[in-house]
């Protein structure tokens, strides 16, 4: 009648060797993130803040996070929100200072059209 009462045992060695009555689940490996979905969000945040440079910043961004959401599509890395947010900022950062250079061009196009030799005093 004892052994009625005696907890089951597993037919795995290493629970038989250690005396474990549990099942060893060892932790699930967890995919590496992109190292190119990092530096594209750190280069979209910049080309928003730096200005001027943030239009070369920006375009690189966008390359980054183009080829970083390509690579984690083909290994199933992870990091596909850092790569989309660094998509957005890379393209709102080039899109402004983008802006901002075509109107200076466009400023001092008309102001040196209008034939006046001090250029500051129609601006």
């Amino acid at each position: 009648m004892s052994d009625f009462y005696r907890e089951p045992q597993s037919s795995d060695s290493f629970q038989e060797n250690n005396g474990y009555n549990a099942p060893f689940n060892p932790h699930p490996m967890v995919p590496p993130t992109n190292n190119k979905a990092v530096a594209s969000m750190v280069l979209g945040i910049l080309s928003v803040v730096i200005p001027y440079l943030g239009f070369i910043i920006g375009i690189v961004g966008i390359i980054l996070s183009s080829l970083s959401l390509k690579e984690i599509n083909r290994h199933g890395e992870q990091g596909r929100g850092m790569a989309i947010a660094g998509l957005v900022c890379s393209i709102i950062g080039t899109m402004i200072y983008a802006l901002i250079i075509i109107f200076f061009i466009v400023v001092f196009v008309i102001a040196a059209s209008s034939g006046d030799g001090d250029i500051l005093s129609e601006i």
